[in-house]
């Protein structure tokens, strides 16, 4: 599991030197992650938890240390039939300490500290998830503002082909027809622009979101859209999981908890055994007639021991421990029910990977035959081999070629990302 220390200093390296806002600025996926890691709400929420868990985990909070109180009273009472009247004043300072619970204390600072270590690694699993949503988030906009240079190059196009259509009607070349066809196939593509553009200017401020900075904020994004094409062994990555997952290391701390809860209520077969001690301080006075007629004082030291057992409970006591071992094989079950799905989960995402590499590869090279028909058809429709219908039916095909090799590497991103989540690695590249 990871420790408290990673965690610590994970958070504590990210603090760097606040950006100015309201001016573009570059930004790298190293720095959008710094950003989130420091300002994302999740985050300072889970925070705030781990520095609660943090404060409860200590020897007070588990009843090692004694109690100590103070109190004090003033009592009055006049005696109608005598005519008396009575002041009494008490005081005390009493010290009250367990001196045996059947083990409980040690017990309880156990269950404390498990409980902080529960927190760290929610917060850990919290950290995971917000790398993993800025890395996509970022990408995301690149492969959105790459689909938007593919359609502002076929506008271009299609604006090129209207001139062209409306010079050759000028010259007695082309006909209303021919020019109107154009202008509908410019105007669709400059919307479809327009409407990417939208697009773009929605997914910086998502992203700006999960880094918990303002949503007017723009960007001169510095990363280039391309994915790694390395190779995983699914051996290592599945090593790599049953040892790093911070899913299953939560998991395993739940166990414990559940341990620390059976030992708790196996403590209560066990006498208890207290102490208390202290001092009374007591002063009376008494008036008859106008006169005093009684003036006492007090001071009275104690010191006691206790001791106290429960013999029979009704059974409470049985049903406890019982009711604690069956949530212990509970959790036993469910750590052997999240090995199973996380596994599934690892061989689903390599073979994600390893078809979308092949993915990738097709797409490039179906790329490069959609570039080299692009320019092709271009010539020939100026020189009038193909007509305008060909020309579009060419200019679509690139279009939907562009989109589907931007599509299969915004996807080997995600299978990438989602295999370093499942073993551990963002947690590994963050503590370095």
């Amino acid at each position: 599991m990871i420790s408290k220390k990673i965690v610590t200093y994970l958070l504590a390296a990210l603090l760097l030197a606040a950006p100015v806002w309201g001016q573009e600025q570059t930004l790298t996926l190293s720095s959008a992650l710094e950003q989130a890691l420091e300002n994302n709400y999740g985050l300072i929420i889970s925070r705030a938890d781990l520095q609660v868990a943090e404060i409860n985990n200590n020897w007070g909070a588990a009843g090692r240390y004694p109690t100590i109180g103070f109190d004090a009273s003033d009592n009055n009472n006049y005696e109608l039939n005598n005519s008396i009247y009575t002041n009494r004043l008490s005081a005390g300072v009493g010290l009250n300490w367990v001196l045996f619970d059947g083990f409980r204390v040690n017990i309880t600072k156990s269950k404390l500290e498990n409980l902080e270590d529960f927190t760290s690694g929610i917060l850990a699993m919290q950290v995971e998830s917000t790398i993993e949503d800025i890395i996509l988030g970022y990408y995301n906009v690149l492969l959105q503002k790459e689909q938007l240079k593919v359609l502002k190059t076929i506008m271009n196009l299609s604006d090129d082909r209207y001139q062209y259509e409306l010079k050759k009607k000028s010259l007695g070349g082309s006909v209303t027809y021919n020019v109107l066809q154009a202008q509908n196939v410019y105007l669709t593509d400059k919307a479809n622009h327009m409407n990417q553009d939208m697009l773009v200017r929605n997914s910086v401020r998502n992203l700006n979101y999960m880094m918990g900075v303002e949503s007017s904020q723009t960007w001169e994004f510095t990363e280039a859209f391309e994915a790694d094409t390395s190779n995983y062994l699914l051996a290592d990555l599945l090593s790599k999981m049953k040892s790093d997952n911070q899913s299953l290391q939560n998991q395993y701390t739940n166990l414990l908890l559940k341990e620390n809860e059976t030992a708790l209520q196996q403590s209560a077969y066990y006498p208890s055994i207290s102490l208390g001690a202290g001092m009374d301080y007591g002063h009376t006075w008494a008036y008859s007639g106008g006169a005093q007629s009684l003036n006492a004082e007090t001071l009275t030291p104690y010191g006691n021991v206790r001791l106290s057992f429960d013999i029979y409970s009704a059974g409470v006591r049985k049903r406890g421990v019982e009711i604690a071992r069956i949530n212990e094989e509970v959790a036993n079950v469910e750590i052997l029910q999240m090995e199973h799905a996380l596994t599934n989960e690892l061989f689903n995402l390599f073979d994600f990977h390893e078809v979308r590499l092949e993915l990738l590869n097709v797409a490039d090279e179906n790329m490069e035959a959609a570039e080299l028909n692009l320019s092709i058809s271009e010539d020939k429709y100026r020189s009038g081999v193909i007509n305008s219908f060909n020309y579009r039916d060419v200019q679509l095909i690139y279009l939907s070629v562009s989109y589907q090799r931007l599509q299969a590497v915004y996807n080997l991103i995600g299978s990438q990302a989602g295999l370093t989540r499942i073993t551990g690695g963002f947690l590994g590249y963050a503590a370095e």
